[in-house]
């Protein structure tokens, strides 16, 4: 099959290697460094059990979406309208398109943007780059997409790569319980620069990610969202399963790229608003990380 990946960074990279090893055709669409790597060398993935070169094709230009039956969306959710038209114009009548992005409402946003239905997924992969090129696996990979005609087809597309794949009826509930963990862990990990493992050895976080989360669950039932019964326990042990991992907010910052924060902490605040509930922690951390993404702008100014 041929496969675009639409916003190459490190889940859609590691997504892209997976598909590529299975023998699809993959293409990657994404920052200059990262393609100018993959055509000089190939794209790294690096796993538990070592390091392998897979073969596919990288461009920056969406006209490398031209051919694609299969179109991963992985941009950040502060760009997916932006991506969204860049791309809608490449896209062939009969692609599929799913969107593998943090967030809840970025499939219907990018749907009204193409005119077309998008798959949500709600991705459960710990991944990063290495550097320019190269994907490294920290651990999961499991992937519940929604609900549509062609669900059965692409469990079985994923499953043949070596992937575990579900069609989840439920998967707004899921995406909600994803951004929630993300909500309490993300910021925390941005501001400290500090890993999941690091930050639980400290006194206090536990309290704090408990909070956050708690906010997180009154926002949740306002909306009519059901979380699951053990939503403090699955939270808490990120800690554990990801102890070595910083949060994917965090790299944005280390990188002094622009965060995912106002579709996380920022999504709950204003999601609050509207049922006129206050989330003072979520705002405290939100507030924080702009004033962090702001400070790396003005350090980039040169001095007088």
């Amino acid at each position: 099959m041929q496969i675009a990946i639409m916003g190459a960074g490190a889940v859609g990279s590691y997504y892209g290697a997976l598909l590529a090893r299975a023998g699809h055709t993959v293409a990657l669409i994404g920052r200059a460094a990262h393609v100018e790597a993959v055509q000089s060398k190939g794209l790294i993935l690096e796993t538990a059990s070592g390091c392998e070169t897979l073969e596919v094709t990288a461009s920056q230009e969406v006209c490398a979406l031209k051919d694609a039956e299969l179109v991963l969306f992985c941009v950040k959710s502060t760009d997916t309208e932006t991506a969204g038209a860049s791309m809608a114009s490449a896209l062939s009548e009969t692609a599929v398109v799913m969107s593998l992005q943090n967030g809840v409402d970025n499939a219907d946003r990018l749907a009204e943007m193409l005119g077309r239905e998008v798959i949500p997924v709600v991705v459960y992969a710990a991944v990063s780059m290495a550097g320019s090129g190269h994907v490294r696996h920290h651990g999961g990979g499991e992937l519940a997409l929604g609900s549509s005609d062609v669900g059965a087809s692409l469990v079985a597309l994923f499953q043949e790569a070596g992937m575990s794949a579900t069609v989840a009826d439920n998967v707004t509930d899921m995406l909600w319980t994803k951004l929630v963990i993300n909500c309490a862990w993300n910021a925390v990990s941005a501001i400290t620069q500090q890993p999941y493992g690091a930050l639980m050895a400290i006194d206090g976080v536990r309290a704090l990610v408990v909070a956050v989360m708690g906010e997180c669950q009154i926002v949740a039932q306002a909306c009519g969202v059901i979380l699951p019964d053990d939503m403090e326990r699955s939270t808490l042990a990120i800690a554990e399963v990801m102890s070595a991992q910083r949060s994917s907010t965090a790299q944005d910052l280390a990188r002094a790229r622009q965060s995912e924060i106002e579709h996380l902490n920022g999504f709950i605040v204003r999601q609050a608003r509207c049922h006129g509930i206050e989330t003072p922690i979520n705002h405290t951390l939100l507030v924080l990380v702009r004033a962090l993404e702001q400070g790396r702008h003005r350090c980039d100014l040169p001095s007088d």
